[in-house]
């Protein structure tokens, strides 16, 4: 009789993270030739020749098999055909989440096209710039963003074509608009023979940014990028199947909601359930319901769920999965508990960087390891610069100190940038180590940080975007860590923290935007500057406390700083109410005319 041996679940544990490390490399071997023929269109196309009948989409009491989607699809990219879009032309698409949404960015991938994703959230001078950066001739909307357009329609370019596209209510078609659902019936459902041809180098997306400090940039998002990043998020952060179902209730117009949300499904096969905006309240109840294995976050979208009330049986669900961007530390633990979360595929990455970080091997609080070559570099906070040595060159941090991630441009690792040439070239550190190379600047401070056994792969963690981090009596401050520490208060909802010059002081002292939850009606001082000081070191204590109504998020869920900073703390242009630390104190107080005029005037002594 065969002695059976037992089994060791820290070798086991270490074998499986060596095979994952092993199929990390191979997703990077495979998307490394620009020239390679394989799309985004391809790929779905394969996977729904794979998987006939299988459920692709959810959506509100409907569900597309993978073949109808793809005829649909097929659909959308005759008919744009029909009206004129060729291969490497811009098709802007303004609409809520929804099948017709899939469909059209399918069809214009197949098309070999280049689908331009507008923000539905935009004010009317945001989404006029935006449109006009595309420089695109056809532009598919959704009837429930009928009234938006056409706020803007008369300033866009001369010649532009508007496509209507009807929601599942009665919209009527605008007298200067082109039924695209009418040509979409009438339309052939086969293959399109051009999808065949499309390298994986061409562009797929145009995405923009978020456009917190000024007007958003486009960034072009090719293939490669999508599908690289979508393979390994697929399989290796979220291990998905076709017999996973993925709840994306971000907007496909979203770096997150379009790559990891939906992309990650041509790869791997699972199902999506799409919801056209995101509910806290019903989070829960979709996600039974649907059956969802896997929640595809941004950070703030976790901690809403958790400011739901807790009840004994959260953790009742079928979830085992959420991957996405920003999961803070001071939630991570606490939402995995109390959802019953086994993996956490969190990473990093910009829409037009060249390097993203994944947390392929479920380590906590970390944003992985990196796809690309990168290195951190030290960053003078104050002065809003890289430092250099002797010869001019970048300075690599020591080990676990934060520092400035910038990506190598090489081929394979390309800087895809914006479309405009000039906002690109600034994202460039030339020159950086050694004459002729070229680095791209992230904007972010990440540092490494310990997770046990990787075989010798790093992970990082996020510090703060450049700009948000400041300095404050000597130290280097990380706004994130600080709203941290303050959202962990229990009558705050959530608080944006940054950066404000005092007349007569270096640097800058810090000041948090605060909303209280719901039910509070003003700040308990007392206990909360008692909380603030024995969280956080005197100089991480923000000085000046803003208490508002709401906070203002962009519409891919970014902090809004640039207003607040521009407006401070200076009472006549804030309504709401302020309150100040004085200097050596450990209690707020409310900012009186008499202080603000003693701080504005550089003799407060800070």
């Amino acid at each position: 009789m065969s002695e059976q041996r037992e089994v060791d679940p820290e070798v086991e544990r270490v074998k499986g993270e060596l095979a994952d490390l092993q199929a990390f490399a191979s997703i990077a071997a495979e998307f490394r030739d620009p020239e390679a023929k394989q799309s985004i269109g391809l790929r779905f196309q394969k996977t729904a020749e794979r998987l006939g009948d299988r459920t692709a989409v959810f959506f509100e009491d409907q569900e597309y098999s993978w073949r109808q989607l793809d005829t649909l699809a097929n659909r959308f990219a005759h008919a744009l055909a029909a009206v004129g879009v060729r291969r490497g032309d811009a098709v802007s698409i303004l609409m809520e989440n929804r099948i017709e949404f899939i469909a059209a960015l399918l069809g214009v991938a197949k098309l070999g096209a280049v689908s331009a994703m507008l923000n539905i959230q935009l004010k009317p001078k945001a989404l006029l710039h935006c449109y006009n950066l595309v420089n695109s001739k056809w532009c598919l909307f959704g009837g429930e963003m009928t009234q938006a357009l056409d706020a803007v329609r008369s300033e866009m370019a001369e010649g532009t074509r508007c496509f209507f596209v009807a929601d599942r209510d009665a919209s009527v078609v605008p007298d200067w608009a082109t039924d695209l659902g009418k040509i979409v019936g009438e339309s052939s459902a086969k293959q399109i023979p051009v999808t065949k041809e499309i390298a994986q180098g061409e562009a797929c997306f145009y995405l923009f940014t978020s456009g917190t400090t000024g007007m958003p940039k486009m960034a072009m998002v090719s293939h490669q990028r999508s599908l690289s990043l979508s393979a390994a998020t697929g399989k290796l952060s979220m291990k998905s199947s076709e017999l996973d179902r993925i709840y994306m209730t971000l907007p496909l117009y979203h770096g997150v909601g379009l790559g990891v949300g939906f992309c990650s499904t041509l790869i791997t096969g699972a199902s999506i359930i799409l919801r056209r905006k995101f509910s806290a309240r019903d989070f829960l109840k979709d996600v039974r319901d649907y059956k969802a294995t896997t929640f595809v976050y941004i950070g703030e979208l976790c901690r809403y769920v958790m400011s739901q009330p807790c009840l004994d049986d959260d953790a009742d669900n079928p979830l085992r999965v959420i991957a996405g961007n920003g999961l803070r530390p001071d939630i991570w633990m606490e939402f995995k508990a109390r959802f019953g979360i086994e993996r956490v595929g969190e990473f990093y990455g910009a829409s037009e960087g060249n390097v993203a970080l994944l947390n392929v091997l479920n380590k906590d609080n970390t944003i992985g390891t990196p796809m690309g070559e990168m290195a951190l570099v030290e960053y003078d906070v104050d002065n809003d610069a890289i430092q250099h040595d002797g010869n001019g060159r970048c300075i690599v941090v020591k080990e676990g100190e934060p520092g400035l991630m910038i990506g190598r441009i090489i081929q394979g690792n390309a800087f895809e940038g914006y479309t405009d040439k000039q906002a690109t070239e600034k994202k460039i550190i030339r020159d950086a180590f050694e004459l002729g190379d070229s680095w791209f600047n992230s904007g972010d401070l990440l540092k490494e940080v310990d997770v046990g056994f990787t075989d010798g792969l790093k992970h990082y963690q996020f510090v703060d975007r450049v700009g948000d981090t400041f300095r404050w009596k000597s130290e280097n401050v990380a706004t994130c860590e600080v709203g941290e520490v303050i959202n962990g208060f229990a009558q705050v909802d959530l608080s944006n923290v940054y950066g404000v010059k005092i007349p007569g002081t270096e640097g800058r002292a810090g000041m948090a935007a605060i909303k209280l939850v719901d039910g509070f009606d003003s700040l308990d001082l007392e206990a909360f500057s008692a909380y603030v000081c024995s969280h956080l070191s005197h100089y991480a204590r923000p000085v000046f406390l803003r208490v508002k109504s709401d906070i203002d998020i962009t519409g891919s869920f970014k902090l809004v700083k640039g207003e607040l900073r521009d407006q401070g703390y200076d009472p006549e242009r804030v309504s709401d109410p302020l309150y100040v630390l004085a200097p050596g104190g450990e209690r707020y107080e409310t900012l009186t005319e008499s202080m603000y005029q003693v701080i504005a005037g550089g003799q407060a002594r800070y």
